[in-house]
């Protein structure tokens, strides 16, 4: 029946060829064609164009979208000769190939070779019109002319390298070098080449995985007609024949799949998604989540984020320690879940208070029992330090200290500094109280991240970005460059975990009421890292801080990064670097919002510049004048003081810029005033 099929088509080849040319270049012209736009998976890629992730077409199959020229031309050149030698110069029916095919076939009683073209196996391909029908190998015939009178040589080779069949669902020799051989098709060995020319000329019964002898065999075939037409040398096909043939087939790229489904729901219509990320990087740090998460029972899940805080590009994302449904719930993206952030919003209250004139890193501070209102927070230990440093409350990461501070700033200061740096947060209530200091919020891994690189960029936000769109513009400054400054200063003083490098990382841990989330985030001169840790169903995880689990997996994902730390920028001039003894009296030691109440006499005000307005700055400086309050006077722009110990009320600011500019003005008594104003 089959070399029948074969006179058939060569019969119907020559009476078509006896017709008139103008009827039959007619005939061929009103072909209807199927349509030659193919659906081609979706592909999300880092930042190199290296394959990320890719997801199947709407039937189920993966087809890779692919061009001739990503294509090892070994492979290009093997499959011409073994296919179709007359590719480049027939009109898509090849009369001399289906002669030779119809005189083997009458000679030894079966057919030996087949006489279709790659044009005429796109057709087929592109109909699914079956190998041995002849109404079916006529049909091809006709739709291989009219493909070659629509379409360029090289677009029709592209539409077998998208459609040929590899087994299973696998279609095109992009999808197929994945599976067999776990890499992009650009640079193949002879013998994968062959193997990927054999496949498809009998797809399900030449599949290594399934049927490993019948590939071994068919590629040596191939191998040996390459040999022969001097597309190998011999040392070449020998050396191909002892290169193993695989035994199974290989998962798809399935890295960073939270963050690829995001961005993939984000752009439905795009069919590649060109990311910020180092797929390098990412697949270590997926490992570094799983390894770590294997020893802490069956529902615990780690989350991290890696982002260069230059450029606000996310490097990173790992969303849990394994995408799949398990007692750990890794199929939710933890980086995007709402969770308390504990002790790691710390830092920007500090922060903010220095920017204020409320303090500095070396001012004194007291760690006592104290309530605030019907308001009574503990420290975490339970004990109390007496009095000491800003800078050492911060490190030890005391509650009481933090909480005064955040009862003289107001809560309604840090939540607009949250709002300043981009963060998303959720706390309870109409007006969140002095808890939200402690974790009384909820906060994304992300956008915690995105907040230590606003401190890290020298207090100025940018938005974390995962598409490839060249320079951000940066966004509202959260703190001065002084205030950032400082707070890194104490963060890098603090000593690493147990086995870590002594390399001045900036770092803060957090630990949330209950122990359900350990924190540990920090940064160095170019990036970020966050890490969280605990139940998704956010039960408590017994023993679980901060210090103690996540910040040794923050410590292990920055030595994967990179060798060394990228240094942290220099003090800014106006930082005033000093012992306790020689700040400024009311500097020397903090005032809470009580003890200022309770001071003596009236508190000073600014009586000039008002709040809100707009002055002029003149040559010689800003006149400042103030009322109420006791001598003497440290005024301060930003947190940095600018004149101290002035008997008078009224004093001449230098060193000021144009722009918004808070004033603040303490008397001998500590208490204090502030005016925003923008200088012109």
């Amino acid at each position: 029946m089959k070399s029948a099929g074969f006179i058939f088509t060569l019969a119907a080849g020559l009476w078509l060829a006896a017709l008139g040319r103008d009827q039959w270049s007619d005939w061929v012209d009103a072909t209807q064609l199927p349509p030659l736009a193919l659906e081609t998976s979706v592909e999300v890629k880092d930042r190199t164009g290296t394959l990320l992730r890719a997801y199947t077409v709407s039937d189920g199959r993966w087809r890779l979208a692919i061009q001739g020229a990503e294509v090892d031309d070994g492979y290009l050149r093997m499959l011409v000769a073994y296919e179709d030698k007359r590719f480049w110069t027939h009109s898509g029916v090849d009369l001399w190939a289906m002669a030779r095919a119809v005189k083997q076939a009458a000679l030894n009683g079966r057919v030996i070779s087949g006489g279709s073209t790659l044009t005429m196996q796109v057709a087929r391909l592109l109909e699914d019109s079956g190998t041995g029908a002849l109404d079916g190998k006529f049909r091809q015939m006709r739709v291989a002319w009219a493909l070659e009178r629509r379409l360029t040589k090289d677009q029709i080779l592209q539409l077998y390298l998208h459609l040929a069949p590899f087994g299973g669902n696998l279609e095109g020799v992009r999808a197929a070098s994945f599976a067999y051989f776990g890499k992009e098709p650009r640079r193949l060995t002879p013998a994968e080449s062959a193997l990927l020319v054999a496949i498809p000329q009998a797809p399900e019964s030449r599949r290594p995985d399934r049927a490993h002898g019948r590939a071994v065999a068919a590629r040596e075939k191939v191998l040996a007609r390459a040999m022969r037409d001097g597309i190998l040398a011999q040392d070449q096909s020998v050396a191909a024949l002892t290169e193993p043939v695989p035994h199974i087939r290989r998962a798809f790229p399935a890295l960073a799949p939270h963050f690829a489904d995001r961005v993939v729901a984000e752009d439905p219509a795009a069919r590649v998604h060109v990311l910020t990320l180092q797929a390098g990087l990412q697949k270590s740090l997926e490992a570094l989540a799983k390894d770590v998460i294997a020893g802490q029972g069956e529902r615990v899940q780690l989350a991290m984020v890696v982002a260069d805080h230059g450029s606000g590009e996310v490097l990173a994302s790992v969303g849990s320690a394994a995408f799949q449904a398990d007692h750990r719930q890794g199929f939710v993206d933890m980086t995007q879940a709402l969770r308390s952030p504990g002790s790691t919003l710390k830092p920007l209250i500090y922060g903010l208070s220095f920017d204020q004139g409320l303090g500095h890193p070396e001012t004194m501070i007291d760690d006592r029992p104290m309530r605030f209102g019907t308001y009574a927070p503990q420290n975490f230990d339970r004990m109390f330090r007496g009095t000491l440093r800003m800078r050492e409350a911060l490190q030890l990461s005391l509650n009481l200290p933090a909480v005064q501070v955040l009862d003289a700033l107001g809560p309604a200061k840090l939540l607009s500094a949250l709002d300043k740096s981009g963060v998303k947060w959720h706390a309870p209530g109409d007006q969140p109280g002095l808890a939200i200091g402690l974790g009384g919020v909820g906060i994304s891994l992300e956008d915690m991240v995105q907040l230590y690189a606003a401190i890290a960029r020298g207090g100025v936000s940018l938005p974390l970005t995962h598409t490839m769109q060249g320079q951000q513009e940066p966004g509202q400054r959260v703190l001065t460059a002084v205030a950032a400054w400082q707070i890194t200063d104490i963060l890098a003083g603090l000593a690493p975990p147990p086995g870590a490098p002594q390399n001045r990382l900036a770092y803060k841990t957090g630990t949330s009421y209950g122990h359900r989330d350990a924190w540990a985030i920090g940064y160095d001169g170019r990036h970020v890292i966050g890490v969280w840790m605990g139940r998704p169903d956010g039960t408590p995880v017994p023993g679980a801080f901060g210090a103690d689990t996540a910040a040794p997996v923050l410590f292990q994902a920055f030595a994967r990064l990179k060798r060394q730390l990228d240094p942290q920028p220099p003090a800014p001039a106006a930082t005033l670097l000093v012992s306790n003894a020689e700040l400024p009296q009311p500097l020397q030691r903090f005032q809470s919002r009580a003890q200022a109440m309770a001071g003596p006499g009236n508190g000073p005000a600014v009586a000039f510049p008002p709040e809100g307005a707009e002055v002029e700055l003149l040559p010689q400086g800003l006149l400042v004048k103030v009322e109420g309050g006791q001598a003497p006077f440290t005024w301060m722009a930003d947190g940095v003081p600018l004149a101290v110990a002035e008997r008078g009320r009224s004093s001449l600011l230098s060193r000021l810029g144009r722009g918004f500019v808070t004033l603040s003005v303490i008397d001998a008594n500590g208490q204090s005033a502030r005016a925003s104003v923008r200088l012109r």
